[in-house]
């Protein structure tokens, strides 16, 4: 598990298409101190394990269906990358709990100042809107971030410059695509107490004998 507080900005050193997916070598600093082969890294928000460290080079193999669902297909030599340790039993939690599977790609559609912020507005697939809300936490490209609104395909986050400049959102432009991950507590409520036809004869029920003021609009 993550919590979306990048630790620094690698950079990709080399991207191999295999027979099984992609072999990603990357540079870094910071998280390769204790990394050991077998750990988990998140790349871009993507967690990957790493299969071999050698000084400040890490790298990864990432399975076919990975690649699919993220823009790790993108990257190329020389491309900045977020990156962050695994949790360790214990420590902070700055952020929001990430896992590093990456519910579907949005892309930017807007960048504007405001004030001393930067707000991005993204498209996103319905897969990923039904689990946003407002003021919750969306992991994007691996940052944790407070979603400030949000419409039918789209939604906007307030960026401070200090994470513009510590992870790639501050190299990213108006079309660029990004990983999504929505919050995990959000997919395990909907999973509990979505709608089923026993809630539907339920709330009728309930109606019909009087024990509702209103009739709520259940498949709203």
């Amino acid at each position: 598990m993550f919590t979306g507080l990048v630790e620094e900005k690698g950079k990709i050193v080399r991207a191999q298409p295999s027979a099984n997916g992609l072999r990603l070598t990357v540079e870094a600093r910071v998280v390769t101190d204790g990394t050991v082969i077998g750990d988990s890294i998140a790349v871009n928000g993507t967690c990957l394990t790493a299969v071999s460290v050698s000084g400040s080079m890490l790298e990864f193999d990432a399975v076919r269906e990975t690649v699919e669902r993220s823009t790790l297909g993108d990257l190329k030599p020389g491309q900045p990358v977020n990156l962050e340790r695994a949790l360790r039993a214990g420590a902070r939690m700055g952020g929001h709990m990430v896992l590093g599977h990456v519910d579907g790609i949005g892309v930017i559609r807007e960048i504007r100042k405001a004030g001393g912020e930067t707000v991005f507005r993204f498209e996103a697939s319905p897969e990923v809107m039904r689990f946003v809300v407002e003021k919750g936490s969306i992991a994007v490209d691996g940052i944790s971030l407070t979603i400030a609104d949000y419409g039918r395909d789209w939604f906007s986050v307030a960026v401070i410059p200090h994470t513009l400049g510590a992870t790639t959102l501050g190299d990213r432009s108006v079309g660029s695509r990004v990983n999504l991950e929505t919050d995990i507590i959000g997919k395990y409520v909907l999973k509990f107490v979505g709608k089923s036809d026993s809630d539907d004869r339920l709330m009728s029920l309930l109606d019909k004998g009087g024990f509702l003021d209103t009739q709520i609009p259940w498949d709203a």
